[in-house]
Protein backbone atom coordinates (compact mmCIF):
# COMPACT_ATOMS: atom_id res chain seq x y z
CA UNK A 1 0.00 0.00 0.00
CA UNK A 2 1.43 3.40 -0.97
CA UNK A 3 2.42 5.83 1.75
CA UNK A 4 1.94 9.45 0.63
CA UNK A 5 4.44 10.54 3.27
CA UNK A 6 7.09 8.44 1.51
CA UNK A 7 6.63 10.25 -1.79
CA UNK A 8 8.53 13.36 -2.83
CA UNK A 9 8.06 16.01 -5.47
CA UNK A 10 11.05 15.88 -7.82
CA UNK A 11 12.77 19.16 -8.63
CA UNK A 12 13.25 18.89 -12.37
CA UNK A 13 15.55 20.98 -14.58
CA UNK A 14 16.76 19.55 -17.88
CA UNK A 15 20.38 20.32 -17.05
CA UNK A 16 20.39 17.77 -14.25
CA UNK A 17 18.76 14.87 -16.07
CA UNK A 18 19.53 14.87 -19.81
CA UNK A 19 23.17 13.98 -20.59
CA UNK A 20 22.50 13.24 -24.26
CA UNK A 21 21.41 16.85 -24.81
CA UNK A 22 23.23 18.82 -22.12
CA UNK A 23 26.56 16.96 -22.17
CA UNK A 24 27.73 13.69 -20.66
CA UNK A 25 29.01 13.95 -17.11
CA UNK A 26 28.52 11.90 -13.97
CA UNK A 27 25.94 14.25 -12.44
CA UNK A 28 23.63 14.14 -15.46
CA UNK A 29 24.08 10.41 -16.08
CA UNK A 30 23.26 9.73 -12.43
CA UNK A 31 20.30 12.13 -12.56
CA UNK A 32 18.81 10.49 -15.63
CA UNK A 33 19.32 7.04 -14.13
CA UNK A 34 17.70 8.09 -10.84
CA UNK A 35 14.68 9.60 -12.56
CA UNK A 36 14.07 6.49 -14.63
CA UNK A 37 14.62 4.32 -11.56
CA UNK A 38 12.16 6.40 -9.54
CA UNK A 39 9.52 6.27 -12.26
CA UNK A 40 9.95 2.51 -12.59
CA UNK A 41 10.07 1.51 -8.95
CA UNK A 42 8.58 4.16 -6.64
CA UNK A 43 5.59 2.97 -4.62
CA UNK A 44 3.45 6.08 -5.14
CA UNK A 45 -0.05 7.01 -6.24
CA UNK A 46 1.13 10.03 -8.24
CA UNK A 47 4.32 11.59 -9.56
CA UNK A 48 4.85 15.28 -8.80
CA UNK A 49 7.54 17.49 -10.31
CA UNK A 50 8.54 21.04 -9.49
CA UNK A 51 9.88 22.84 -12.56
CA UNK A 52 10.08 26.27 -14.14
CA UNK A 53 8.91 25.47 -17.68
CA UNK A 54 6.11 23.51 -19.31
CA UNK A 55 8.63 22.14 -21.81
CA UNK A 56 10.51 20.51 -18.92
CA UNK A 57 7.29 19.09 -17.54
CA UNK A 58 6.63 17.49 -20.91
CA UNK A 59 10.06 15.82 -20.84
CA UNK A 60 9.06 14.01 -17.66
CA UNK A 61 5.55 13.32 -18.95
CA UNK A 62 7.07 11.56 -21.95
CA UNK A 63 9.11 9.31 -19.66
CA UNK A 64 6.09 8.55 -17.49
CA UNK A 65 4.07 7.51 -20.54
CA UNK A 66 6.85 5.08 -21.45
CA UNK A 67 7.82 3.71 -18.03
CA UNK A 68 4.72 3.97 -15.82
CA UNK A 69 1.68 5.09 -17.82
CA UNK A 70 -0.76 3.99 -15.10
CA UNK A 71 0.55 6.59 -12.62
CA UNK A 72 -0.59 10.23 -13.06
CA UNK A 73 1.93 13.07 -13.25
CA UNK A 74 1.27 16.47 -11.68
CA UNK A 75 3.50 19.43 -12.59
CA UNK A 76 3.94 22.36 -10.19
CA UNK A 77 5.55 25.68 -11.13
CA UNK A 78 8.54 27.05 -9.20
CA UNK A 79 6.79 30.25 -8.18
CA UNK A 80 4.12 28.31 -6.28
CA UNK A 81 6.08 25.50 -4.61
CA UNK A 82 3.45 25.05 -1.91
CA UNK A 83 1.24 23.44 -4.52
CA UNK A 84 3.23 20.21 -4.18
CA UNK A 85 0.76 19.57 -1.32
CA UNK A 86 -0.44 17.16 -0.09
CA UNK A 87 3.16 15.98 -0.54
CA UNK A 88 5.47 17.28 2.17
CA UNK A 89 8.82 16.23 0.68
CA UNK A 90 10.93 17.72 -2.10
CA UNK A 91 13.91 15.99 -3.75
CA UNK A 92 16.58 18.30 -5.18
CA UNK A 93 19.22 16.74 -7.49
CA UNK A 94 22.30 18.51 -6.08
CA UNK A 95 24.10 19.15 -2.82
CA UNK A 96 23.41 22.85 -2.39
CA UNK A 97 19.67 23.13 -1.87
CA UNK A 98 19.93 26.49 -0.08
CA UNK A 99 17.86 28.08 -2.87
CA UNK A 100 15.01 25.68 -2.11
CA UNK A 101 15.22 26.36 1.63
CA UNK A 102 14.85 30.06 0.87
CA UNK A 103 12.03 29.34 -1.60
CA UNK A 104 10.25 27.42 1.17
CA UNK A 105 10.72 30.20 3.74
CA UNK A 106 7.58 32.13 2.80
CA UNK A 107 5.55 29.01 3.57
CA UNK A 108 7.45 28.22 6.77
CA UNK A 109 10.51 26.05 7.32
CA UNK A 110 8.31 23.10 8.26
CA UNK A 111 6.04 23.37 5.22
CA UNK A 112 7.90 20.47 3.60
CA UNK A 113 11.21 18.65 3.89
CA UNK A 114 14.02 18.91 1.37
CA UNK A 115 16.55 16.25 0.42
CA UNK A 116 19.55 16.99 -1.78
CA UNK A 117 22.29 14.66 -3.01
CA UNK A 118 26.05 14.82 -3.44
CA UNK A 119 27.80 14.46 -6.77
CA UNK A 120 31.20 16.11 -7.26
CA UNK A 121 32.00 17.96 -4.04
CA UNK A 122 35.47 19.32 -4.84
CA UNK A 123 34.48 22.42 -6.83
CA UNK A 124 34.65 25.89 -5.33
CA UNK A 125 30.95 26.25 -6.12
CA UNK A 126 29.97 23.22 -4.06
CA UNK A 127 32.30 24.08 -1.18
CA UNK A 128 30.80 27.57 -1.09
CA UNK A 129 27.40 25.91 -1.51
CA UNK A 130 27.83 23.85 1.65
CA UNK A 131 28.70 27.07 3.49
CA UNK A 132 25.54 28.65 2.07
CA UNK A 133 23.57 25.60 3.17
CA UNK A 134 24.62 26.21 6.79
CA UNK A 135 23.49 29.85 6.49
CA UNK A 136 20.14 29.08 4.85
CA UNK A 137 16.94 28.19 6.78
CA UNK A 138 17.76 24.47 6.61
CA UNK A 139 16.31 22.32 9.38
CA UNK A 140 17.10 19.00 10.98
CA UNK A 141 14.26 17.39 9.02
CA UNK A 142 16.09 18.18 5.78
CA UNK A 143 18.71 15.81 4.38
CA UNK A 144 21.79 15.81 2.21
CA UNK A 145 22.08 12.31 0.78
CA UNK A 146 25.71 11.19 0.62
CA UNK A 147 26.38 8.52 -1.98
CA UNK A 148 29.22 6.90 -0.03
CA UNK A 149 30.70 6.81 3.44
CA UNK A 150 33.77 8.62 2.13
CA UNK A 151 31.65 11.49 0.80
CA UNK A 152 29.72 11.67 4.07
CA UNK A 153 33.01 12.04 5.92
CA UNK A 154 34.03 14.81 3.50
CA UNK A 155 30.76 16.72 3.92
CA UNK A 156 30.82 16.32 7.70
CA UNK A 157 34.40 17.60 7.80
CA UNK A 158 33.51 20.79 5.98
CA UNK A 159 30.37 21.31 8.06
CA UNK A 160 32.46 20.90 11.22
CA UNK A 161 34.77 23.66 9.97
CA UNK A 162 31.82 25.91 9.10
CA UNK A 163 30.18 25.34 12.47
CA UNK A 164 33.40 26.14 14.29
CA UNK A 165 33.57 29.40 12.33
CA UNK A 166 29.98 30.19 13.41
CA UNK A 167 30.87 29.58 17.07
CA UNK A 168 33.97 31.74 16.89
CA UNK A 169 32.46 34.62 14.91
CA UNK A 170 28.95 34.83 16.35
CA UNK A 171 29.55 33.40 19.85
CA UNK A 172 26.56 31.10 19.48
CA UNK A 173 25.66 27.54 18.60
CA UNK A 174 25.37 26.76 14.88
CA UNK A 175 21.92 26.16 13.35
CA UNK A 176 20.39 22.69 12.96
CA UNK A 177 22.34 20.46 10.62
CA UNK A 178 20.57 18.41 7.94
CA UNK A 179 20.60 14.63 8.11
CA UNK A 180 23.52 13.06 6.24
CA UNK A 181 22.24 9.60 5.26
CA UNK A 182 24.32 7.33 3.04
CA UNK A 183 22.34 6.02 0.06
CA UNK A 184 24.25 4.82 -3.00
CA UNK A 185 23.58 5.69 -6.59
CA UNK A 186 21.90 2.93 -8.55
CA UNK A 187 21.59 1.54 -12.05
CA UNK A 188 19.07 -0.46 -14.00
CA UNK A 189 21.09 -3.69 -14.00
CA UNK A 190 19.47 -5.21 -17.08
CA UNK A 191 20.65 -2.26 -19.20
CA UNK A 192 24.22 -3.56 -18.98
CA UNK A 193 23.83 -7.18 -20.03
CA UNK A 194 26.74 -8.32 -22.17
CA UNK A 195 26.26 -8.66 -25.91
CA UNK A 196 28.08 -11.71 -27.34
CA UNK A 197 28.23 -10.33 -30.87
CA UNK A 198 29.73 -7.08 -29.57
CA UNK A 199 32.25 -9.10 -27.56
CA UNK A 200 33.39 -11.09 -30.58
CA UNK A 201 33.63 -7.96 -32.73
CA UNK A 202 35.69 -5.99 -30.22
CA UNK A 203 38.14 -8.82 -29.55
CA UNK A 204 38.59 -9.34 -33.28
CA UNK A 205 39.27 -5.63 -33.66
CA UNK A 206 41.93 -5.90 -30.95
CA UNK A 207 43.40 -9.02 -32.50
CA UNK A 208 42.95 -10.95 -29.26
CA UNK A 209 44.26 -14.46 -28.92
CA UNK A 210 42.34 -17.07 -26.89
CA UNK A 211 44.30 -16.35 -23.67
CA UNK A 212 44.50 -12.57 -24.04
CA UNK A 213 42.96 -10.47 -21.27
CA UNK A 214 41.15 -7.19 -21.93
CA UNK A 215 40.82 -4.49 -19.27
CA UNK A 216 38.27 -1.78 -20.04
CA UNK A 217 37.42 1.58 -18.49
CA UNK A 218 34.32 3.66 -19.17
CA UNK A 219 34.90 7.20 -17.93
CA UNK A 220 35.47 10.78 -18.91
CA UNK A 221 38.98 10.73 -20.37
CA UNK A 222 40.55 13.68 -18.58
CA UNK A 223 43.86 13.06 -16.78
CA UNK A 224 43.46 16.26 -14.79
CA UNK A 225 39.85 15.71 -13.59
CA UNK A 226 39.29 11.95 -13.58
CA UNK A 227 42.35 9.68 -13.60
CA UNK A 228 45.94 9.70 -14.72
CA UNK A 229 46.49 6.86 -17.23
CA UNK A 230 50.29 6.85 -17.14
CA UNK A 231 50.75 4.85 -13.92
CA UNK A 232 48.34 2.29 -15.38
CA UNK A 233 50.48 2.04 -18.50
CA UNK A 234 53.64 1.56 -16.46
CA UNK A 235 52.02 -1.19 -14.40
CA UNK A 236 50.53 -2.90 -17.45
CA UNK A 237 53.86 -3.00 -19.24
CA UNK A 238 55.54 -4.41 -16.14
CA UNK A 239 52.81 -7.04 -15.79
CA UNK A 240 53.52 -8.42 -19.28
CA UNK A 241 56.70 -10.01 -17.87
CA UNK A 242 54.54 -12.33 -15.73
CA UNK A 243 52.32 -13.63 -18.54
CA UNK A 244 52.60 -17.04 -20.08
CA UNK A 245 54.05 -17.26 -23.60
CA UNK A 246 51.70 -15.99 -26.28
CA UNK A 247 49.41 -14.14 -23.85
CA UNK A 248 48.82 -10.41 -24.25
CA UNK A 249 47.13 -7.67 -22.27
CA UNK A 250 44.86 -5.03 -23.80
CA UNK A 251 43.36 -1.82 -22.48
CA UNK A 252 40.18 -0.28 -23.89
CA UNK A 253 39.24 3.23 -22.81
CA UNK A 254 35.70 4.31 -23.65
CA UNK A 255 34.96 7.96 -23.02
CA UNK A 256 35.02 11.52 -24.27
CA UNK A 257 37.98 13.88 -24.54
CA UNK A 258 37.29 17.50 -23.70
CA UNK A 259 40.67 18.78 -24.85
CA UNK A 260 43.29 17.74 -27.44
CA UNK A 261 45.79 17.87 -24.57
CA UNK A 262 44.00 15.03 -22.82
CA UNK A 263 43.94 12.83 -25.92
CA UNK A 264 47.67 13.34 -26.36
CA UNK A 265 48.31 12.21 -22.79
CA UNK A 266 46.33 9.02 -23.36
CA UNK A 267 47.57 8.12 -26.82
CA UNK A 268 51.21 9.19 -26.67
CA UNK A 269 51.55 7.77 -23.17
CA UNK A 270 50.23 4.40 -24.32
CA UNK A 271 52.62 4.23 -27.27
CA UNK A 272 55.69 5.07 -25.20
CA UNK A 273 54.99 3.42 -21.84
CA UNK A 274 53.30 0.14 -22.80
CA UNK A 275 54.44 -0.87 -26.28
CA UNK A 276 53.63 -4.53 -25.59
CA UNK A 277 50.04 -3.92 -24.51
CA UNK A 278 47.09 -3.57 -26.88
CA UNK A 279 45.37 -0.20 -26.79
CA UNK A 280 42.04 1.04 -28.14
CA UNK A 281 39.95 4.17 -27.70
CA UNK A 282 36.15 4.06 -28.03
CA UNK A 283 33.65 6.91 -28.11
CA UNK A 284 31.79 7.15 -24.81
CA UNK A 285 29.06 9.22 -26.45
CA UNK A 286 28.00 6.18 -28.52
CA UNK A 287 25.84 3.54 -26.85
CA UNK A 288 27.24 0.82 -29.09
CA UNK A 289 30.80 1.67 -28.03
CA UNK A 290 29.87 1.55 -24.36
CA UNK A 291 28.26 -1.85 -24.93
CA UNK A 292 31.37 -3.05 -26.74
CA UNK A 293 33.65 -1.89 -23.91
CA UNK A 294 31.68 -3.89 -21.36
CA UNK A 295 30.95 -6.90 -23.54
CA UNK A 296 34.47 -7.38 -24.89
CA UNK A 297 36.31 -6.99 -21.60
CA UNK A 298 37.52 -9.56 -19.10
CA UNK A 299 38.08 -7.02 -16.31
CA UNK A 300 36.45 -3.69 -15.48
CA UNK A 301 39.22 -1.22 -14.63
CA UNK A 302 38.57 2.02 -12.71
CA UNK A 303 41.82 3.40 -11.32
CA UNK A 304 40.66 6.80 -10.04
CA UNK A 305 43.16 9.12 -8.36
CA UNK A 306 41.18 12.37 -8.46
CA UNK A 307 39.09 14.26 -5.89
CA UNK A 308 36.59 15.08 -8.65
CA UNK A 309 35.24 11.55 -8.33
CA UNK A 310 32.85 10.83 -5.45
CA UNK A 311 31.07 7.55 -6.16
CA UNK A 312 31.83 5.87 -9.47
CA UNK A 313 28.94 4.53 -11.53
CA UNK A 314 31.23 2.70 -13.96
CA UNK A 315 32.16 -0.06 -11.48
CA UNK A 316 28.45 -0.81 -11.03
CA UNK A 317 28.05 -1.04 -14.79
CA UNK A 318 31.00 -3.44 -14.95
CA UNK A 319 29.47 -5.54 -12.18
CA UNK A 320 26.15 -5.61 -14.03
CA UNK A 321 28.00 -6.88 -17.12
CA UNK A 322 29.40 -9.72 -15.05
CA UNK A 323 32.99 -8.46 -14.91
CA UNK A 324 35.48 -8.71 -12.06
CA UNK A 325 36.76 -5.33 -10.94
CA UNK A 326 40.18 -3.79 -10.52
CA UNK A 327 39.76 -0.36 -8.91
CA UNK A 328 41.60 2.12 -6.74
CA UNK A 329 40.75 2.13 -3.05
CA UNK A 330 39.08 5.52 -3.42
CA UNK A 331 35.85 7.23 -2.35
CA UNK A 332 32.73 5.24 -3.35
CA UNK A 333 34.65 2.15 -4.40
CA UNK A 334 35.40 1.54 -0.72
CA UNK A 335 31.68 0.72 -0.42
CA UNK A 336 30.82 -0.84 -3.75
CA UNK A 337 33.84 -3.04 -4.51
CA UNK A 338 34.01 -5.67 -1.80
CA UNK A 339 36.51 -8.56 -1.83
CA UNK A 340 33.95 -10.88 -3.39
CA UNK A 341 33.65 -8.71 -6.53
CA UNK A 342 37.10 -7.31 -7.21
CA UNK A 343 40.46 -6.00 -6.07
CA UNK A 344 41.00 -2.54 -4.58
CA UNK A 345 44.45 -1.00 -5.04
CA UNK A 346 45.86 1.01 -2.13
CA UNK A 347 46.08 4.80 -2.52
CA UNK A 348 47.94 7.47 -0.54
CA UNK A 349 47.82 11.27 -0.33
CA UNK A 350 49.82 13.87 1.58
CA UNK A 351 48.41 15.46 4.72
CA UNK A 352 46.39 18.69 4.85
CA UNK A 353 49.31 21.03 5.56
CA UNK A 354 51.01 19.89 2.36
CA UNK A 355 48.04 20.83 0.18
CA UNK A 356 46.80 24.06 1.81
CA UNK A 357 48.52 25.93 -1.02
CA UNK A 358 46.22 24.26 -3.57
CA UNK A 359 43.13 25.39 -1.66
CA UNK A 360 44.37 28.97 -1.45
CA UNK A 361 45.21 29.07 -5.15
CA UNK A 362 41.73 27.77 -6.05
CA UNK A 363 39.93 30.09 -3.66
CA UNK A 364 41.92 33.07 -4.88
CA UNK A 365 41.29 32.37 -8.55
CA UNK A 366 44.96 31.72 -9.29
CA UNK A 367 44.21 28.15 -10.34
CA UNK A 368 41.08 27.01 -12.11
CA UNK A 369 39.30 23.81 -11.14
CA UNK A 370 41.23 21.64 -13.60
CA UNK A 371 44.54 22.93 -12.30
CA UNK A 372 43.43 22.35 -8.73
CA UNK A 373 42.38 18.75 -9.37
CA UNK A 374 45.50 18.04 -11.42
CA UNK A 375 47.80 19.31 -8.66
CA UNK A 376 46.12 17.15 -6.02
CA UNK A 377 46.19 14.16 -8.36
CA UNK A 378 49.93 14.65 -8.88
CA UNK A 379 50.34 14.21 -5.13
CA UNK A 380 48.13 11.10 -4.99
CA UNK A 381 49.83 7.74 -5.19
CA UNK A 382 48.26 4.57 -6.49
CA UNK A 383 50.53 1.90 -5.01
CA UNK A 384 52.51 0.64 -7.98
CA UNK A 385 53.46 -2.72 -6.52
CA UNK A 386 49.86 -3.36 -5.51
CA UNK A 387 48.62 -2.34 -8.97
CA UNK A 388 51.10 -4.60 -10.79
CA UNK A 389 50.15 -7.51 -8.54
CA UNK A 390 46.42 -6.91 -9.14
CA UNK A 391 46.86 -6.86 -12.90
CA UNK A 392 48.89 -10.07 -12.85
CA UNK A 393 46.50 -11.83 -10.51
CA UNK A 394 43.50 -11.13 -12.73
CA UNK A 395 45.37 -11.69 -15.99
CA UNK A 396 46.79 -15.07 -15.03
CA UNK A 397 43.97 -16.60 -13.01
CA UNK A 398 40.77 -17.22 -14.99
CA UNK A 399 39.21 -18.99 -12.00
CA UNK A 400 39.68 -15.85 -9.89
CA UNK A 401 38.09 -13.76 -12.63
CA UNK A 402 35.15 -16.12 -12.84
CA UNK A 403 34.60 -16.15 -9.07
CA UNK A 404 34.74 -12.37 -8.77
CA UNK A 405 32.53 -11.94 -11.82
CA UNK A 406 29.85 -14.13 -10.27
CA UNK A 407 30.09 -12.18 -7.02
CA UNK A 408 29.89 -8.88 -8.89
CA UNK A 409 26.76 -9.83 -10.76
CA UNK A 410 25.03 -11.00 -7.59
CA UNK A 411 26.06 -7.98 -5.50
CA UNK A 412 25.05 -5.33 -8.00
CA UNK A 413 21.56 -6.77 -8.38
CA UNK A 414 21.10 -7.19 -4.64
CA UNK A 415 22.52 -3.84 -3.58
CA UNK A 416 22.55 -1.34 -6.45
CA UNK A 417 19.64 -1.97 -8.79
CA UNK A 418 17.16 0.90 -8.57
CA UNK A 419 14.54 -1.61 -7.47
CA UNK A 420 16.54 -1.87 -4.25
CA UNK A 421 17.79 1.71 -3.97
CA UNK A 422 14.53 3.63 -4.57
CA UNK A 423 12.87 2.11 -1.44
CA UNK A 424 15.81 3.53 0.54
CA UNK A 425 14.93 7.01 -0.73
CA UNK A 426 11.30 6.49 0.21
CA UNK A 427 12.26 5.24 3.65
CA UNK A 428 14.35 8.39 4.12
CA UNK A 429 11.46 10.63 3.07
CA UNK A 430 9.17 8.85 5.55
CA UNK A 431 11.76 9.37 8.29
CA UNK A 432 12.13 13.03 7.38
CA UNK A 433 8.36 13.41 7.57
CA UNK A 434 8.32 12.06 11.12
CA UNK A 435 10.98 14.55 12.20
CA UNK A 436 9.15 17.38 10.43
CA UNK A 437 5.81 16.50 12.03
CA UNK A 438 7.42 16.40 15.46
CA UNK A 439 9.07 19.77 14.90
CA UNK A 440 6.16 21.83 13.57
CA UNK A 441 6.34 24.15 16.57
CA UNK A 442 9.86 25.14 15.52
CA UNK A 443 8.75 26.24 12.06
CA UNK A 444 9.91 29.71 11.09
CA UNK A 445 8.44 31.84 8.33
CA UNK A 446 10.21 34.60 6.43
CA UNK A 447 7.80 36.56 4.22
CA UNK A 448 8.84 36.44 0.60
CA UNK A 449 9.48 40.18 0.27
CA UNK A 450 12.09 40.21 3.06
CA UNK A 451 14.23 37.20 2.17
CA UNK A 452 17.78 38.17 3.18
CA UNK A 453 19.29 36.61 0.05
CA UNK A 454 16.69 38.04 -2.35
CA UNK A 455 14.66 40.90 -0.89
CA UNK A 456 11.93 42.44 -3.02
CA UNK A 457 13.69 44.87 -5.40
CA UNK A 458 11.57 47.83 -4.37
CA UNK A 459 12.47 47.13 -0.74
CA UNK A 460 16.17 46.79 -1.50
CA UNK A 461 16.14 49.88 -3.73
CA UNK A 462 13.49 51.76 -1.78
CA UNK A 463 15.65 54.88 -1.56
CA UNK A 464 15.70 55.24 -5.36
CA UNK A 465 12.21 56.64 -6.21
CA UNK A 466 10.57 59.83 -5.02
CA UNK A 467 7.85 57.89 -3.24
CA UNK A 468 6.21 54.49 -2.95
CA UNK A 469 2.85 54.15 -4.71
CA UNK A 470 -0.19 52.53 -3.15
CA UNK A 471 -2.85 52.15 -5.87
CA UNK A 472 -5.41 51.09 -3.25
CA UNK A 473 -5.51 54.71 -2.07
CA UNK A 474 -6.38 56.08 -5.51
CA UNK A 475 -9.20 56.18 -8.03
CA UNK A 476 -8.51 55.81 -11.76
CA UNK A 477 -10.04 57.05 -15.00
CA UNK A 478 -9.11 56.34 -18.60
CA UNK A 479 -7.16 58.83 -20.68
CA UNK A 480 -8.38 60.04 -24.07
CA UNK A 481 -6.61 57.76 -26.56
CA UNK A 482 -7.80 59.60 -29.69
CA UNK A 483 -5.06 59.55 -32.29
CA UNK A 484 -2.79 57.43 -30.12
CA UNK A 485 -1.55 53.88 -30.69
CA UNK A 486 -3.73 51.21 -29.11
CA UNK A 487 -2.76 49.05 -26.16
CA UNK A 488 -1.92 46.19 -28.52
CA UNK A 489 0.31 48.44 -30.60
CA UNK A 490 2.17 49.81 -27.56
CA UNK A 491 2.77 46.33 -26.21
CA UNK A 492 4.10 45.28 -29.59
CA UNK A 493 6.42 48.31 -29.68
CA UNK A 494 7.70 47.59 -26.17
CA UNK A 495 8.13 43.91 -27.17
CA UNK A 496 8.32 42.18 -23.80
CA UNK A 497 8.16 38.95 -25.75
CA UNK A 498 11.77 39.51 -26.81
CA UNK A 499 12.77 38.83 -23.19
CA UNK A 500 10.29 35.99 -22.86
CA UNK A 501 9.11 37.63 -19.65
CA UNK A 502 5.89 39.62 -19.23
CA UNK A 503 5.33 41.55 -16.00
CA UNK A 504 1.65 40.72 -16.61
CA UNK A 505 -0.29 38.95 -19.33
CA UNK A 506 -1.52 41.06 -22.27
CA UNK A 507 -5.06 39.72 -21.77
CA UNK A 508 -5.03 40.77 -18.11
CA UNK A 509 -3.68 44.23 -18.99
CA UNK A 510 -6.48 44.64 -21.53
CA UNK A 511 -9.05 43.48 -18.98
CA UNK A 512 -7.94 46.07 -16.42
CA UNK A 513 -7.86 48.88 -18.99
CA UNK A 514 -11.28 47.84 -20.29
CA UNK A 515 -12.73 47.88 -16.78
CA UNK A 516 -11.40 51.39 -16.09
CA UNK A 517 -12.60 52.63 -19.48
CA UNK A 518 -16.12 51.26 -19.06
CA UNK A 519 -16.58 52.34 -15.44
CA UNK A 520 -19.35 54.88 -14.85
CA UNK A 521 -17.28 56.43 -12.04
CA UNK A 522 -13.57 56.38 -11.17
CA UNK A 523 -12.45 52.81 -10.65
CA UNK A 524 -10.66 51.43 -7.60
CA UNK A 525 -8.41 48.45 -7.13
CA UNK A 526 -11.31 46.73 -5.38
CA UNK A 527 -13.83 47.32 -8.19
CA UNK A 528 -11.29 46.30 -10.84
CA UNK A 529 -10.41 43.14 -8.95
CA UNK A 530 -14.08 42.23 -8.59
CA UNK A 531 -14.81 42.86 -12.26
CA UNK A 532 -11.77 40.99 -13.64
CA UNK A 533 -11.34 38.26 -11.05
CA UNK A 534 -7.68 39.23 -10.70
CA UNK A 535 -5.84 39.32 -7.39
CA UNK A 536 -5.66 42.92 -6.07
CA UNK A 537 -1.85 42.81 -6.00
CA UNK A 538 -1.87 41.74 -9.65
CA UNK A 539 -4.21 44.65 -10.42
CA UNK A 540 -1.71 46.99 -8.72
CA UNK A 541 1.12 46.06 -11.06
CA UNK A 542 -1.06 46.44 -14.17
CA UNK A 543 -2.28 49.85 -13.00
CA UNK A 544 1.30 51.03 -12.55
CA UNK A 545 2.11 50.06 -16.13
CA UNK A 546 -1.02 51.74 -17.50
CA UNK A 547 -0.07 54.91 -15.60
CA UNK A 548 3.48 54.68 -16.96
CA UNK A 549 2.22 54.68 -20.56
CA UNK A 550 -0.56 57.24 -20.00
CA UNK A 551 -3.47 54.92 -20.66
CA UNK A 552 -5.04 55.91 -17.35
CA UNK A 553 -4.58 58.66 -14.75
CA UNK A 554 -5.37 59.16 -11.11
CA UNK A 555 -8.73 60.91 -10.58
CA UNK A 556 -8.97 64.05 -8.47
Amino acid sequence: MTNPKANAAIFYASDGYRPSEKGINGRRVAGESFLKGFLRHADVSEFVILSKATTEAEEVASLVRTLRPNIPLRAVGLVRPGKIAPLTQLYYPAANFASEAWRRADNGSAAWTISGITHTTSTMGIMQGLFDLRMAPVMDWDALICTSRAVRASVATQMDLIDEHIRMRFKCDPPPRPMLPVIPLGIHVDDFARDEAARIALRARLGCGPDDVVFSTIARLTPHEKFDPLPIYIAMQAATKSLKPGQKLHIVFCGVFRHPYAKDVFTKGAAQLMPDVGFLLLDGAKAEDRTAALSGADVSLFMIDNIQETFGLAPLEGMAAGLPLLVSDWDGMKDTVTPDVGLRIKTRTLGPRHTANESLRLQGGIDDYSQYCAAVSAMTEVDMADLKAGIVALATNPDLRARLAAGAKARVRQQYDWATVIPQYQALWAEQEKVRAAGLARSQRIPGHVLPVAPAPTLLFGAYPSEVADPALNHFVACDLTGRPSLTQVLALRNYAALNRYFAGPEQIAAVLGTVTRAASPATVETISTATGLNPMYVDRVLMWLLKYDFIRRAG
